[in-house]
């Protein structure tokens, strides 16, 4: 292991170099200063050229950092990521067709880091059916010029299943906090820990280069071998930098590493508007000890109004990065929790929701469509990318979509999504209950597509049929949303939750 400058290790990047970049989100353990140092060389001297950047959840501050230190013409010929949501000026270059752009699911591109670890073929799954990502709709190509066919169709046993290829890896830029003398890295003060180890093990399989930024250094022997998450074998290079926030958003909060945990009033309430009544219909479809996901966007709300409620922990709040209980964060800090009981790697988190393991999945949409189906991920002329998405709201029990009804006066149920995320169809074959919440109107998917089942009150059928670009079956047991959602006071979840039904628990147990 040798410690280097950013600016070194960015010299070690050539033309047509595939990146592997660890990180999530709102600057989640994201390697800024790498990213940043490789971007300043670009701009200085034209080089390097035509890289292929890889990453399985979207990198960046919805402006320049994170990704948006690439988003320079002739920098990048291509980049496969599960998400563009927070570097807009990459989803920009694709939709001017600039790169060849993928977005498949970051559940299927962080376990397909395992498999190239491994050496193994790929990644074979069922997430991704019926979606955008399925070869027969488009395989994940998000840009004109994206023409190679990183997705395929496979039968195996009789079943159809995606193939995720693997990818060469010249380079990695990944971090952690503290790296001792021998190259070891733990993470203990990030909010995620991602598949960093398994993009380190993949990177060094194709014999490329690993370079790991870190806060601080420290001696050999003084990392707990429990703590080191990347070990020393795998790094070739550290790089120092020791003004390293926690997020874009927080230099460090010690409610988002689990260094202690924040008191619940300290969670921020939401005020009263739309988004809080649909994250209140939302709340009441829990049950005492449901195991839940909570996406990005207006369903995180769902863990505010649980804090403030007092009944964060009659349930499970979970998030795809890999925390697991506490309250995920939300807007530019969505995939950090405050006060988790475990983190996670991401894609054991995303074993377990492939596995079926999550009773509920609370998802965002930014428009359904007369069949049922679900769009968030190609939208209003913008490239936003599925992120965990698909996985979760595939393999979910019972998944329920929120949003508002309209957005800016345009209706938001639309006659046809504009790219499918989701697939009603393939819902109901599976058996699986969906429910579309908004804040003035409840849907369930029904025989043929959402089903009017509830109605915010003052409101008529009518009316919320006009604010919809078609016209929806209406539920013989139509009735009116309660009151309770629209009004200052609580609303009482601690009551509704413990009087509702737990999860039946395992024969075996309950003979104990």
């Amino acid at each position: 292991m040798r410690k280097v400058t950013a600016q070194q290790a960015a010299s070690l990047v050539r033309d047509g170099d595939t990146l592997l970049i660890g990180g999530s989100g709102g600057g989640h353990a994201v390697p800024d200063a790498l990213l940043a140092a490789l971007g300043e060389r670009f701009r200085d001297s034209g080089a390097p050229r035509g890289l292929t950047a890889l990453h399985p959840v979207g990198v960046g501050d919805g402006g320049s950092r994170g990704l948006g230190h690439l988003a320079q013409k002739g920098l990048l010929r291509r980049n496969i990521a599960g998400s563009y949501v927070n570097s807009p000026p990459i989803g920009a270059m694709a939709l001017a067709d600039e790169i060849e752009a993928w977005s498949l699911p970051q559940g299927a591109l962080s376990q397909l880091m395992r498999e190239m670890a491994a050496g193994r073929m790929g990644l074979f799954t069922k997430t991704g059916l019926h979606s955008f990502v399925d070869p027969r709709l488009g395989g994940g190509r998000q840009s004109p010029s994206a023409k190679e066919d990183l997705v395929e169709l496979v039968t195996v046993r009789g079943e159809e299943m995606l193939f995720f290829k693997p990818y060469h890896v010249d380079i990695a830029f990944l971090r952690g906090t503290t790296a001792d003398e021998d190259g070891n890295v733990s993470m203990e003060q990030e909010a995620v820990t991602l598949e960093m180890l398994s993009e380190a093990q993949a990177t060094k399989r194709c014999g490329g280069i690993v370079v790991v930024q870190v806060k601080r250094m420290v001696r050999r022997g003084s990392l707990h071998p429990k703590m080191v998450k990347i070990p020393g074998i795998l790094v070739d290079l550290v790089v120092l930098a020791p003004e390293q926030e926690q997020t874009f958003l927080t230099p460090y909060s010690p409610a988002y590493s689990g260094e202690f945990r924040m008191p619940l009033d300290d969670i921020p309430r939401l005020k009263l508007d739309a988004r809080k009544v649909v994250a209140r219909r939302g709340t009441l479809e829990l049950f005492p000890g449901a195991i839940c996901n909570l996406g990005s966007g207006i369903f995180t709300g769902i863990a505010n109004v649980a804090a403030e409620e007092g009944c964060l922990d009659a349930i499970c709040l979970t998030n795809e990065q890999g925390n697991i209980g506490g309250a995920p964060a939300s807007g530019g800090e969505a995939g950090a929790a405050m006060n988790p009981d475990a983190t996670v790697d991401q894609p054991y988190q995303f074993d377990f929701y492939d596995g079926g393991g999550l009773d509920l999945a609370f998802l965002s949409f930014a428009e359904f469509d007369a069949a049922g189906n679900v769009n968030v991920s190609r939208f209003g002329g913008r490239i936003i990318g599925p992120g965990g998405f698909i996985n979760i709201s595939q393999n979910a029990q019972r998944v329920i979509f929120g949003g508002t009804l309209t957005a800016g006066g345009k209706p938001k149920a639309v006659a046809q999504v504009e790219q499918v995320t989701f697939s009603g169809a393939f819902a109901r074959e599976r058996g699986q209950p969906v429910l579309y919440v908004t804040e003035a109107a409840v849907f369930r998917l029904g025989e043929t597509g959402p089903e009017l089942t509830e109605i915010a009150p003052g409101l008529t059928v009518e009316e919320v049929c006009g604010r919809m670009g078609f016209r929806p079956a209406i539920a013989p047991d139509l009735r009116e949303m309660e009151a309770r959602l629209f009004a200052e006071a609580k609303i009482g979840l601690a009551a509704h939750i413990a009087g509702r039904p737990a999860k039946p628990a395992s024969p075996r147990l309950a003979a104990l």
